[in-house]
């Protein structure tokens, strides 16, 4: 009879043999070792079996293929095969530093509970732009404290790339629902709901690859936002006050844009804004010129000076001015594709009142 380990390593992949070998070789190199690893191929067409096998022998590692259905029931048929105390769900693009798992056990001895997940960095190999999207993902002036990376929060919900929960708790749970995104925060809902306990670790943490250019975060986060919408309609009464922030700021900056534009139609025309000298507000505006200048000036400070506290605190943060450039660009995609997806889904799901399923069929639900 052979002891179970502490924690089975869930790594989920969909056409990712890249970026696996660096988890599976992070993971090899623990300082903790009484754990499995339980690599699930979710339907990909270039697989990464060849990368799994080279570490047999090495490191207790099973590999499972399986039809496409998902990140959350790839995770699901990996947890049915798992044999350990804790489920650990990695995301198949992070990388772990050498005493990830001992600070794991450490936690749990000082904090038992039942859920528990830590924060993520940007590691120094990684593009500009993808400590651009990092920084975009985790700053205090964009999202970060709505993904829960702060131990001030009321409650920690654990996200999918650096997840661990009980095994029985998951069990119970069922694992995660048919959701294509935000089934994690779902996941996190539901332990809270079922009256379990789950902890921030803040030792624990990873360091996550992100996307590598813009059209694929604004994808990226343009779903997070429709699933926001999603999650509210599964769980009423989840949906916070910050939640909407990234929706005001896209309407914002839509509003703000729309007056630079006019007003460089106006200072193009030329024209007087009213013909009669004594109109009131030819007195305050000579001419469209003027008027134009005014409000281009309007709708660009607040955008310029965005964008020179993203540049400065990301500049500082990355010790790169090109990362702090890049860093612009990234907020204003993270924000204004979170936003424009959570409209989108608002529109969708509670003005014309279609159902999740038919609403995003072909986005989610292929």
């Amino acid at each position: 009879m052979t002891n179970s380990p502490l924690v089975s390593i869930i790594v989920p992949t969909y056409n990712n043999e890249k970026y696996l070998a660096n988890c599976i070789d992070s993971l090899l190199a623990q300082t903790f070792q009484d754990f499995e690893v339980i690599v699930v191929e979710d339907g990909s067409t270039v697989p990464c079996h060849d990368v799994v096998e080279n570490y047999a022998g090495r490191l207790d590692v099973h590999y499972f293929q399986k039809t496409n259905s998902g990140p959350g029931q790839t995770r699901n048929y990996g947890v049915e095969r798992a044999h350990g105390e804790y489920v650990l769900i990695l995301d198949s693009d992070v990388v772990l530093p050498v005493d990830y798992l001992s600070a794991v056990e450490t936690e749990l001895t000082q904090h038992p509970c039942d859920a528990f997940g830590g924060p993520d960095r940007a590691h120094e190999s990684f593009s500009p732009m993808q400590k651009a999207i990092n920084y975009a993902m985790t700053s205090f002036f964009t999202t970060g404290g709505i993904r829960g990376g702060k131990k001030k929060m009321d409650k920690f919900y654990p996200r999918s790339f650096n997840m661990g929960v009980r095994t029985d708790v998951y069990q119970k749970l069922e694992g995660f629902s048919k959701m294509r995104f935000g089934e994690d925060i779902d996941f996190s809902t539901r332990i809270f709901e079922n009256g379990y306990k789950a902890h921030l670790f803040p030792t624990a943490w990873v360091w996550h690859k992100r996307r590598t250019d813009l059209k694929k975060f604004f994808k990226q986060v343009h779903n997070s936002g429709i699933a926001r919408i999603n999650l509210t309609k599964r769980h009423p009464g989840t949906l916070k006050l910050v939640h909407l922030l990234p929706m005001v700021f896209t309407l914002g900056v839509g509003f703000l844009l729309l007056l630079v534009l006019v007003g460089l139609l106006l200072m193009a025309s030329g024209v007087l804004v009213c013909p009669s000298t004594d109109c009131p507000v030819a007195a305050s505006f000579n001419n469209c010129s003027f008027l134009g200048e005014y409000l281009v000036f309007i709708g660009a400070l607040p955008l310029v000076l965005y964008s020179l506290i993203i540049c400065v605190d990301s500049t500082l943060q990355n010790k790169s001015l090109g990362v702090g450039l890049r860093s612009i660009a990234a907020a204003f995609v993270q924000l204004t594709g979170y936003g424009s997806g959570f409209i989108r889904a608002w529109w969708q799901r509670c003005v014309l009142g279609r159902g999740e399923f038919e609403a995003f069929k072909k986005n989610f639900y292929k």
